[in-house]
């Protein structure tokens, strides 16, 4: 692959589409073992897959808008600049996620966003992209799966307002 528009080489190599919270993905695993509904935490109104994977790009001033799902998902970094990942803790405790391999200056090559947090991503550098991948477990479900709404975020975690105005669409 050139380097020569590398994300939409990748969009097209991996045949990927827009995520309702913004950038691109494609799912590349769904486990075909089944997590019966008896034996998941009461928060889930099925049965899940085990676990389920996507690539996910973000360009640009694209960002990936605050949403939360009931699963823990296990982020992890390819290739372009990093990814900052703004996580909202129900506590209301924020923190920002250095995902990258520009270790010197505190970026990693994993991070996990646990269940039932707020959160929302952008490339660190705007004038690039990251190409990441999201592993989900038990597996992702869009049952599974609540946007924000502007008003109540900010509502509910008003010392999260410039991080919530940034990066919500409604």
């Amino acid at each position: 692959m050139s380097s020569k528009n590398v994300p939409e080489q990748l969009t097209r190599y991996y045949q990927m589409e827009p995520h309702p919270e913004g950038g691109f993905y494609a799912s590349t695993y769904r486990s075909s073992e089944m997590l019966t509904a008896g034996a998941l935490p009461d928060r889930f109104s099925g049965s899940r897959c085990i676990s389920s994977a996507i690539y996910f790009l973000l360009e640009g001033e694209t960002f990936s808008a605050f949403h939360r799902i009931k699963s823990d998902e296990l982020w992890h970094f390819y290739t372009g600049d990093g990814l900052l990942i703004y996580v909202i803790e129900p506590s209301g405790e924020g923190r920002i996620l250095k995902l990258g391999s520009d270790i010197e200056n505190g970026f990693q090559f994993q991070h996990c966003v646990p269940a039932g947090c707020w959160f929302a991503s952008r490339p660190a550098n705007r004038n690039s992209f990251s190409f990441v991948g999201c592993t989900v477990a038990p597996g992702f479900d869009f049952a599974d799966f609540e946007m924000a709404s502007l008003a109540e975020l900010l509502q509910t975690y008003p010392q999260h307002a410039s991080w919530i105005e940034a990066l919500c669409r409604s």
